[in-house]
């Protein structure tokens, strides 16, 4: 098939503001001859298509590209951010409300972290979002086994390298020491694999819980776990400058689905206001909170 070099866009670009997958797995789907346009199969993703091409994907029609997206998802522990894994293991899209339309992760939460994960069915927002260039701060709660000073803490805000691969500074706050634990507030504004808890481990503790609060200015706030929540109109226009009509916006309750495990809440210490797990009451919200008390057992017990 002949590339058009002069008109229209990529393929893995079209595609992936489709929502069908990311341009690198577009790509890796055209080399395994899954795409075909106007009735030809692809040999390579360097071809660019325009609105009147017919686009097959595993022989179904790709439908035209949807105003682009974004949700909320607080992400329980226990499950996999991926599309599918290879150990069998429950992911979090066996989770998502069925009529939720096929999205993507920005970004990832490991298997044993909890908290915010942003949901988009764009996959041109997707990488831009995931750009560090993008400056955005991803801030997490985390409790780590052992007694951090400012001293053990100096590494990790100066910039460590571990095996070879070099962390950027991190912004920590030591909120307070509780037992044998302690309660850390970290801010990244790249995120590379474990790289908290590879970080920690690097200053001799270890993290054995660990909660993504915010991603640039999306907050976690007062949502529960499991639950879906998509971001409006006027939000996305305001901190992206994305233009959509306010038709498509609406909220997705939390899936009946078994074994969510269930998250206590906790309360951040004073050196570090404004980072909760239970954010402000939203709008409409007629459920009366109450003051949650800070956890209680025997010292030099695990919270």
């Amino acid at each position: 098939m002949t590339e058009k070099k002069h008109e229209g866009e990529r393929i893995a670009k079209r595609l992936s503001r489709a929502g069908v997958a990311s341009r690198r797995e577009v790509e890796r789907m055209v080399a395994a001859g899954r795409v075909s346009v106007n009735g030809e199969v692809l040999e390579s993703p360097a071809f660019n298509v325009v609105a009147s091409d017919r686009i097959l994907v595993d022989n179904k029609p790709v439908a035209a590209a949807e105003p682009a997206r974004l949700w909320r998802y607080y992400k329980p522990k226990g499950l996999v951010s991926s599309n599918s894994d290879e150990k069998g293991r429950e992911t979090i899209f066996d989770r998502l409300p069925d009529d939720l339309p096929r999205v993507m992760t920005i970004g990832r939460l490991d298997l044993n972290s909890e908290g915010l994960l942003l949901l988009t069915n764009d996959g041109e927002l997707k990488r831009k979002l995931e750009l560090p260039s993008t400056g955005w701060v991803r801030k997490y709660r985390v409790r780590v086994n052992g007694y951090p000073t400012d001293e053990t803490l100096a590494p990790l805000r100066k910039g460590i390298t571990i095996d070879g691969e070099r962390f950027m500074p991190m912004q920590v706050v030591l909120d307070r020491q509780q037992g044998a634990n302690a309660w850390l507030t970290i801010g990244l504004r790249e995120g590379k694999n474990r790289e908290i808890r590879r970080a920690i481990e690097s200053i001799n503790m270890t993290v054995n819980r660990l909660i993504r609060v915010s991603y640039g200015p999306f907050q976690l706030g007062d949502m529960k776990l499991g639950e879906v929540d998509e971001i409006k109109a006027k939000i996305l226009k305001d901190q992206l400058g994305i233009e959509r009509a306010p038709e498509i916006e609406r909220k997705v309750a939390p899936t009946e689905k078994p074994r969510a495990p269930r998250v206590r809440q906790v309360r951040p210490g004073s050196a570090s206001p404004g980072i909760s797990l239970r954010g402000k009451k939203r709008a409409g919200s007629k459920v009366k909170r109450k003051p949650i008390p800070p956890p209680k057992g025997p010292k030099g017990k695990r919270d």
